[in-house]
C-alpha cells in the first residue's frame, strides 16, 4: 500500500475554541517537513510553531468507520 503524509496546523485558543488548517498532503515525510518549513514563518504559524502535526495515512484505507455522536451524547447531556 502507498502512504501519504498529511500536514495540519491546529491551535487551541484560550476560550477553548480550536482552529485547524490543512497545510497539504505529501508523498513523503521529508516533503511534509519541507512544507512546514515553507509556512512556519507566515503570520499566525510563526506564533505557534509547535502546533504542526504530520500524520501518515494509507491510500484506499478508511480512516473513520465508527460513525459519530453529538457533544450532548458524549457528555451524557442527551439523557437528561
Amino acid at each position: 500500500m502507498t502512504s501519504v503524509f498529511i500536514v495540519f496546523h491546529s491551535h487551541e485558543f484560550e476560550d477553548g475554541s480550536e482552529d485547524t488548517k490543512l497545510i497539504g498532503v505529501y508523498a513523503s515525510y521529508q516533503d511534509a517537513e519541507a512544507a512546514i518549513a515553507r509556512v512556519a514563518d507566515k503570520p499566525g504559524f510563526k506564533d505557534f510553531p509547535d502546533d504542526f502535526t504530520i500524520g501518515e495515512r494509507t491510500l484506499g484505507e478508511d480512516s473513520w468507520t465508527e460513525g459519530f455522536i453529538s457533544w450532548e451524547e458524549a457528555s451524557g447531556e442527551a439523557d437528561k
